[in-house]
């Protein structure tokens, strides 16, 4: 039994083609084969397909599954194997929604650059958010365990010169993406919650200096004297934070140090080298962007340029949301400057008077959340001042004082009979503690005595932060809970450096660490808009794409790719994105 086409003219002598299932039947008077028309399709050209589907699946059920899969894709079919598909066809289907793909394909034609960098960078974005490892590692997993659409395969190489193209366009891509990003997303930018984090580098030594401006970049002249120049990068390398004075602590003026370099580390490691990096957050939590400066950068000037950054983006008014790091009064003047605003913690153990008067200043508290009160108090005239309490936290703090308290006398205890030098030791012991030194009160005839005074004051600070704004018009609750979101900010560093993997760095050179902070920036940025838009934790997602896989099948015909079907969650997901649901044969290519 097969099909049969015949072709027979018709009244105006054109040639028309017929389809017709035939049997061959065996005439033993004729001693002859006869062929016999079992049905006639009606002419080629007007053949409904879809019924021959249909009864191509009805007459399938008659056979078992591996005998309908012979009948109906051919004996020589191979199946060649399957790779993982759902997490980064979400993601590039994000990454074009986003238009970033477009932004970096326009900076590509700019610089008349013709290698296929959009693509080796989507790739290695992916891999951040997927299965983060080195260059060298994601080269291979790109080109042996995913499937990208556009990208078989890659090499180490040329994702070492995507990355120095990165560096290079890096600020006109960032203020691509966002204003693409702000238009789609409809982001709310009114307030914008800035921190910094470090990353170490486990290194014998730290980089050699070099001269730079106050904004970290190395100067044009001193390009070549930067330490670990060469071709490729060295593996091994780990990352970490900082905050002690150095480089951009001066504005306008220039200064000779390394990249990673020593600094107070925020990881607490400040006996290894390290690089300082800043991330600007909006209310949904979406980072915008990102800065690295040398690892001994002083926190207390950085906003200063990040304002001034973020100025040059022609965004309207902004209220800038930082923690206490960042108030000092030559940051609150500057972040006025025009239509500016501030929401800054204050630090409440400080002996600046107006936060004293602040304290001191009696009212009642207004509740504006399960956990979260508020009084506003009058100090200044050009600034508010809000005060926040929280009833959990003063309860733990309350709890842990009691803890500290107790070991302190607990260690004290018949130290009166000690003799001067060992009662001294004890009080040397203590300072090095200062959860304990807090407390501790050394009489003049230097005996050791439990602060009872320090405990009392302490105690009044029981679950409370300070919140400093020069916005006349939000409320007290709008400052309070826009000081909370700052929240996102630490989460989004969390994630950085746990889902990411921000460290450990397996690069030498000051442009690819820069590139690998980019690049990581994106990851974060794909990742929280699909976590804002679908309402789930990126591990969550992730767990049901990576059960979505797309199939390689070769034949004499030639060579395709199919996925696997999709779940009610995958449907529900692509839906929740806004992005369209890929094609059941994603990719065919015949034989040559």
């Amino acid at each position: 039994m097969f099909l049969r086409e015949v072709k027979r003219e018709n009244r105006n002598g054109t040639q028309v083609s017929y389809l017709q299932l035939v049997h061959n039947d065996w005439d033993p008077a004729a001693r002859t084969s006869r062929t016999k028309i079992l049905y006639s399709f009606g002419r080629t050209d007007q053949v409904d397909t879809a019924a021959i589907e249909r009864l191509i699946v009805s007459l399938s059920r008659l056979l078992d599954p591996a005998a309908a899969a012979r009948a109906t894709a051919g004996s020589d079919l191979r199946f060649i194997g399957s790779r993982p598909w759902g997490g980064t066809d979400v993601l590039d289907g994000l990454w074009r929604r986003l238009g970033i793909d477009t932004a970096l394909t326009k900076l590509l034609a700019r610089r008349r650059v013709s290698s296929p960098f959009e693509r080796v960078l989507f790739g290695l974005v992916a891999n951040r958010a997927l299965a983060p490892s080195s260059k060298l590692a994601a080269a291979d997993w790109i080109s042996h365990d995913v499937h990208i659409d556009g990208l078989p395969e890659t090499s180490d190489d040329v994702c070492y010169r995507a990355m120095d193209w990165l560096h290079d366009v890096g600020e006109h891509l960032e203020r691509a993406v966002f204003h693409q990003v702000a238009n789609l997303l409809n982001l709310e930018v009114d307030l914008l919650f800035f921190d910094t984090t470090s990353t170490y580098f486990e290194l014998e030594d730290p980089d050699e200096p070099v001269a730079r401006d106050d904004r970290g970049h190395v100067l044009p002249d001193h390009a070549g004297d930067k330490d670990g120049a060469g071709d490729k990068d060295g593996a091994g390398d780990k990352d970490g934070a900082g905050d002690k004075d150095g480089a951009g602590d001066k504005d306008g003026q220039t200064t000779s140090i390394g990249f990673r370099t020593y600094g107070k580390s925020k990881d607490s490691r400040d006996d290894l080298p390290q690089i300082v990096i800043g991330m600007a957050v909006t209310r949904d939590g979406i980072p915008v962007r990102v800065w690295c400066w040398p690892g001994n950068t002083s926190d207390s000037a950085l906003i200063r340029q990040v304002r001034d950054d973020m100025r040059d983006w022609t965004l309207s008014k902004i209220v800038w949301v930082a923690d206490r790091g960042f108030s000092s009064e030559h940051n609150r003047r500057y972040l006025r400057q025009g239509e500016g605003a501030y929401i800054i913690g204050e630090k409440l153990r400080s002996d600046s008077p107006e936060i004293k008067a602040a304290l001191s200043r009696q009212g009642r508290y207004t509740t504006i959340s399960d956990n979260m009160r508020v009084k506003e108090v009058k100090v200044s005239d050009t600034e508010r001042f809000v005060i926040c309490h929280n009833p959990d936290g003063a309860e733990r703090d309350a709890h842990i004082r009691a803890q500290l308290v107790g070991q302190l006398a607990e260690l004290i205890a018949g130290s009166d009979t000690l003799p001067v030098m060992k009662r001294g030791e004890l009080r040397g012991k203590i300072s090095t503690k200062p959860g304990l030194n807090r407390y501790l009160r050394v009489t003049p005839g230097g005996l050791l005595r439990v602060d009872k005074a320090k405990i009392k004051a302490e105690a009044n600070l029981d679950g409370k932060y300070l919140l400093r704004c020069s916005d006349p018009h939000l409320s007290a609750a709008d400052i309070a809970l826009g000081y909370k979101q700052l929240l996102e900010v630490e989460r989004g560093w969390r994630d950085m450096k746990q889902i990411l993997d921000l460290r450990p760095v397996y690069h030498r050179l000051e442009e690819r660490i820069r590139a690998h902070v980019v690049l990581c920036w994106l990851a974060l940025l794909l990742i929280r808009v699909i976590e804002t838009s679908t309402g789930q934790t990126w591990h969550h997602v992730r767990r049901h794409l990576d059960r979505l896989h797309v199939g390689t099948f070769t034949g004499p015909a030639g060579t395709f790719r199919q996925r696997t079907e999709l779940s009610k969650p995958h449907q529900d997901l692509f839906a929740a994105l806004d992005i369209p649901a890929p094609k059941q044969i994603i990719e065919l290519a015949a034989s040559r």
